[in-house]
Parts: C-alpha cells; sequence; structure tokens
C-alpha cells in the first residue's frame, strides 16, 4: 500500500448510491456504504491528509462520515456532480441515445435545462484549482464527490476536457493527482488500497 505523496489531490468517488436505477447527478440520494471491510482500508490510508472537502451531496457526505467519523469536512457546493436537468430521476433505460457524438460534440452537449460536462468543467476546475495549490502548500488534500467530479481533476491533469469522458469511475476509489509548480500528473485512476 503505498500513501499518498505530500503533494497530492486525492479524488474519492463516493459509496455505490442508493439510485434506483434512475439518473441522480444532482438528485440528492443516499450511499449504499456496504461492508466497512470494503473501505477500512481506504480509511486507514487517507487517515493523514490535511485537508477534507466533499460535495454537499449527502453520498459524499455519508462516505467522508465513514473515511473520518468525527473530523473535521469542509463542503462545497462547486463539487456536485453534473446536473442533467430534465432528465434527473429519469430510468437509465429511458435516457436517450445520443448516437455516435464525437468526444468533443459529448463534452459539448447540454441536456436540456441541465449542463454539459464542458459547463462543468468550468464550474469546477476553479475550487479544484485552489485544493492542488493547498495541497503544494500543506499537504495531501482528499475530496469526495462524483464520478463528474473525479473526470475534471483528470480533464485538467490532461489538458483535455473531451478525453476525460473517456475514464470509468469506480465508487470508492481514488484518482490521485500530484500538484506540482504549473500544474498536475496523474498517479492513478481507480486506485485502491491493497
Amino acid at each position: 500500500m503505498t500513501p499518498p505523496d505530500a503533494s497530492e489531490l486525492l479524488l474519492i468517488r463516493h459509496a455505490p448510491a442508493r439510485h434506483g436505477g434512475r439518473l441522480c447527478g444532482c438528485t440528492d440520494v443516499e450511499a449504499d456504504l456496504g461492508d466497512p471491510a470494503i473501505w477500512q482500508p481506504l480509511q486507514a490510508l487517507v487517515a493523514g491528509v490535511s485537508r477534507r472537502v466533499v460535495s454537499p451531496a449527502v453520498r459524499c457526505r455519508q462516505t467522508a462520515e465513514a473515511l473520518w467519523s468525527g473530523a473535521e469536512v469542509v463542503q462545497d457546493a462547486r463539487l456536485w456532480e453534473q446536473d442533467f436537468g430534465t432528465q434527473e430521476g429519469m430510468p437509465f433505460a429511458d435516457i436517450p441515445d445520443l448516437g455516435p457524438l464525437s468526444a468533443q460534440d459529448l463534452a459539448d452537449h447540454r441536456p436540456p435545462g441541465g449542463e454539459s460536462f464542458a459547463d462543468m468543467v468550468a464550474r469546477i476546475t476553479p475550487a479544484l484549482g485552489e485544493l492542488a495549490a493547498q495541497a503544494r502548500e500543506a499537504g495531501p488534500v482528499a475530496v469526495v464527490a462524483h464520478a463528474g467530479t473525479v473526470r475534471v481533476g483528470l480533464a485538467m491533469a490532461l489538458g483535455s476536457v473531451p478525453v476525460a469522458l473517456a475514464f470509468e469511475v469506480a465508487p470508492w476509489s481514488v484518482t490521485r493527482l500530484r500538484v506540482f509548480e504549473g500544474g498536475l500528473s496523474v498517479v492513478a485512476v481507480n486506485w485502491r488500497p491493497l
């Protein structure tokens, strides 16, 4: 088990969401924390971070409480998942097929009444940039948020919004981004301690 470097931004995807087979970007649903044996190795690894930040979503707050019971955790509303507009709460089987869109067109696609992934990147990048700067100054920072939030971090590190959409992000996984003067590099994606 490799501990995080002193200058890492750790993006943790929340525990599985109790979504009932429905799209829940900005819809607030609870987390299924499951057996503590699933997350206790991760809990031990992230115990010594300098700062803990969480999306206000209940599934993220529950995940953070499991990882750092009773510790100070700061909520940042900018870290919410993508807003899927009128598709929020829609059964997965009923979500319209977008067809063969290019990566750029997919990143720019805005569901009715919602935001595109590119919009989400613009919303979240300042928050992750601030947290990355804090990691450089004070040690590793952990963020419990959403798959989309993790992809924003990857877009920042890779310098490409569309490319970040190619990553699948598993619940309870950590994406480790090394913070350096002028940018980020990817240490690991979907990383789990052994």
